[in-house]
């Protein structure tokens, strides 16, 4: 198998194997907080107590924050590669990209139905529109917005304000009470209720969480620096994207040393622990794309990763059909197993569907030249444009 791309649609591998790791990383994440439905055992020993926090502590401290970013890397690199494609064309895709936002903002409410308060595909879908002015900016100015984003601005007006009146405090979005309105309808046992609750309370709350996370702000810079990804061909592999890459990881790896320490001081504000917290987050996220990608030109590391491709390629279908999974297992109107299922056995539960997802991947694709969601995405993108565009690479 060619490491760079398939001789048949010209996907570039790397990035299908990568966008499937951080969906599947952000699935197991899920599992582990029961889709933010939070009812656990109590532990059966303090031995076993022990264990489970620190497995969850583990894990979270590895991908929590961190799959969330690469998937949306990735989401810029795709709008790049779409917009070269169609202008290739002489065509340009910036409204029919807003049209697809705005089908995208119908597969998120599909989600938030199983997943309350939980979905970030809305904010990928509002977000995402921030790429159409920017589409035809120089490289240079879309590198100086991205960082701006990245930088956390919203955050650094919150910490100037609490500097110059130390009693002052960030406007609530009321978040908590959200989400105990949440668990009180999941509790219900009632499906059309919790569905309800999920697509008024839990888009709004999943909103102003990302407000108050710094999600918000952070989406559209990694968006922008997956768009110049994209542009400048980093994910081709070659000796020269090589050396990028590897001052990539090591820039990345010196960040999230310096970037953690600075967020763990005692002392420090609520919106300044809140920008180191996402740029140690950023960074770490370098060192698992930096690292990801020149591990992909070892040949050993592309054969155990080949599972990830099909993964990768159904990503829409497996990000949605987690929620639906999750939500039959551990929720009140369905199985009902979360009061059961400690972040280890959450785990091996998650490591099951996940296996399953893989299966269904691959039996799909040998039969389909796109995933379940992705072909009703790809086909409603292009309606009323004529002739269907050959698949594109992603």
């Amino acid at each position: 198998m060619d490491p760079v791309i398939s001789p048949d649609s010209k996907r570039i591998y790397v990035v299908d194997a990568l966008r499937g790791f951080a969906v599947m990383a952000i699935m197991l994440v899920h599992f582990l907080e029961h889709f933010i439905y939070n009812s656990y055992p109590v532990a059966s020993s303090p031995v076993m107590e022990a264990a489970n926090q620190q497995f969850k502590d583990a894990f979270f401290f590895l991908f929590a924050g961190k799959s969330y970013t690469i998937f949306a890397l990735l989401f810029g690199f795709t709008f790049a590669i779409q917009y070269r494609n169609q202008a290739r064309k002489g065509r340009d895709f910036a409204g029919r990209f807003v049209w697809r936002m705005c089908l995208l903002v119908v597969f998120a409410c599909l989600n938030a139905m199983f997943f309350p308060g939980g979905d970030v595909l809305l904010t990928f879908a509002i977000a995402g529109l921030l790429l159409v002015p920017c589409r035809r900016l120089k490289t240079f100015t879309l590198v100086i917005l991205s960082l701006f984003f990245l930088a956390q601005p919203l955050e650094w007006v919150y910490a100037a304000a609490q500097w110059m009146n130390p009693g002052w405090a960030p406007p609530s979005l009321s978040v908590a009470e959200s989400y105990a309105s949440l668990k009180t309808a999941v509790d219900t046992g009632n499906f059309w209720v919790m569905a309800r609750e999920n697509l008024t309370v839990g888009q709004w709350a999943s909103l102003a969480w990302g407000i108050e996370a710094g999600r918000l702000m952070q989406a559209p810079g990694l968006f922008l620096l997956g768009f110049v990804l994209g542009r400048q061909d980093f994910f081709l592999q070659n000796d020269g994207n090589a050396v990028f890459w590897t001052r990539g990881l090591l820039f990345s790896l010196a960040g999230t040393v310096a970037f953690y320490v600075v967020m763990s001081l005692p002392g420090l504000s609520a919106p300044l622990h809140t920008v180191f917290n996402m740029w140690h987050n950023v960074c770490f996220t370098g060192i698992w794309v930096a690292g990801f990608v020149l591990l992909y030109r070892l040949e050993y590391f592309r054969k155990v990763t080949v599972p990830l491709l099909t993964y990768g390629r159904m990503s829409l279908t497996n990000y949605v059909s987690q929620s639906m999974i999750g939500s039959l297992i551990f929720f009140p109107y369905a199985l009902g197993l979360a009061p059961y299922c400690g972040y280890l056995a959450s785990f091996a539960i998650g490591c099951v569907a996940m296996i399953g997802q893989i299966w269904f991947c691959r039996w799909w694709l040998e039969r389909h030249r796109y995933g379940v969601l992705e072909g009703l995405w790809h086909r409603a993108t292009w309606m009323g444009a004529g002739k269907e565009p050959k698949p594109e690479t992603r």
